[in-house]
């Protein structure tokens, strides 16, 4: 009889040894903690025992014990005179028949045995475990891959949204890899994209949602091409050569201004490599996409006018109504410098952030008539303020 009733009381317990094995394995496949797993867990099963006494409040309480090797669970009840709830109260005789000593108004600590809940309550610890560990990979890949906003990833491409165009990804690897969304609009115009071929992305944003960490990617972003010349060009990656400004219009044309402070270093040479191996490479990963480079400079005029490049540019005034230029270039550059469709002067304007107006050298200047005029009311002699009228009206004619 005795062994029965301790095989009995043995199916009752939890198994602490293999509590904590279970615990140990989670953290070393999933990389999940241990104390988290064990918060988790206590928070169960204190769920699962509230889902059978509706009427329990906050004197339920787990004891996980790892050096004991024990998982113990506990209510607290008030000894009384008269019991009105069960859950939180016990007779003096019934505290009697656990501790013969007791006495009204004493608080026992009653042990429950887990393997006693109910089926359903059993089922809603389970739920409560397997959320905790979904919520703790998501946090852990959330941490994983917002540590990567701004690089680069390689990516698989896992489906493509025939309706959309938009295609999906799986980054990373093991434990540690999430889905990536390339929408349509982050995708080059006539580059292909089909199931099972790997692809290069810039992460932009991750965020945190219901379903776990979003990844966005895009192939369009401008800091894809910056992070393509930090990987191939070792003294951008070092800092001696430092990219200033980019412009770009994906799949067809890329703008970078690049500058050293180092008067023994060649910028522009850095980039485009030996026999131009290292900016290749990059046109190469960009499927043929052009890169200009050009050298930045602190002087608007000369800025702008490499930022023009391959066109000629003859003169470069600045204008101080905003950031605004105007700019001479020979009447056969002319088209050269604004470029099919107008990208070249578009690209040279978002990279130097000045709006830029090309004119041809033999188109007549239209404000130097209005410069001479106000020369002239500059040098008007005191004797003179009575003529001061007429000279805007001579302007005007």
């Amino acid at each position: 009889m005795p062994k029965k009733n301790a095989k009995a009381q043995k199916s009752n317990e939890l198994d602490g040894a293999e509590f904590f094995t279970a615990i140990s394995l989670i953290e070393k496949e999933k990389g999940i903690p241990k104390a988290y797993m064990i918060e988790k867990i206590t928070q169960a099963l204190v769920s699962a025992y509230k889902r059978d006494h509706e009427s329990v409040g906050d004197n339920v309480t787990v004891e996980a014990n790892e050096a004991m090797g024990t998982v113990r669970m506990f209510v607290k009840k008030d000894v009384v005179e008269t019991v009105d709830n069960p859950c939180t109260e016990m007779s003096l005789e019934e505290a009697r028949q656990t501790l013969p000593r007791a006495q009204l108004g004493d608080v026992l600590r009653i042990e429950i045995k887990p393997r006693n809940f109910g089926r359903i309550a059993a089922q809603t610890a389970r739920q409560v475990i397997i959320q905790g560990m979904r919520e703790a990979e998501r946090g852990m890949v959330y941490d994983e891959f917002s540590s990567k906003e701004h690089e680069i990833l390689t990516g698989l491409v896992t489906r493509i949204d025939p309706r959309s165009g938009a295609a999906s990804l799986r980054i990373g690897s093991g434990g540690e890899s999430t889905d990536a969304y390339l929408a349509a609009g982050e995708q080059v115009k006539g580059e292909p994209l089909t199931e099972g071929m790997r692809l290069r992305v810039y992460v932009v944003e991750v965020r945190r949602s219901t379903k776990g960490p979003q990844v966005l990617v895009s192939r369009t972003h401008p800091g894809l091409v910056k992070r393509l010349f930090e990987l191939e060009v070792p003294e951008i990656y070092d800092g001696t050569v430092e990219v200033k400004s980019i412009a770009r219009e994906a799949g067809s044309r890329t703008k970078l201004a690049v500058w050293s402070a180092d008067p023994d270093v060649d910028a522009i040479g850095a980039c485009v490599g030996p026999r131009g191996q290292r900016v290749n490479n990059i046109v190469e990963e960009l499927d043929g996409e052009k890169v200009d480079i050009i050298k930045y400079s602190e002087d608007p005029a000369a800025y702008i006018a490499a930022a023009l490049s391959p066109a000629d540019v003859i003169s470069v005034t600045t204008l101080e109504e905003g950031k605004s230029c105007r700019v001479i270039v020979p009447d056969d550059q002319l088209s050269l410098a604004i470029g099919k469709e107008g990208q070249n002067a578009r690209l040279a304007a978002k990279l130097t952030g000045y709006k830029i107006d090309i004119k041809p050298e033999s188109a007549p200047v239209e404000e130097e008539p209005e410069l001479e005029s106000e020369d002239e009311e500059i040098l008007l002699d005191e004797d003179d303020v009575a003529d001061e009228e007429s000279v805007p009206a001579e302007t005007e004619e």
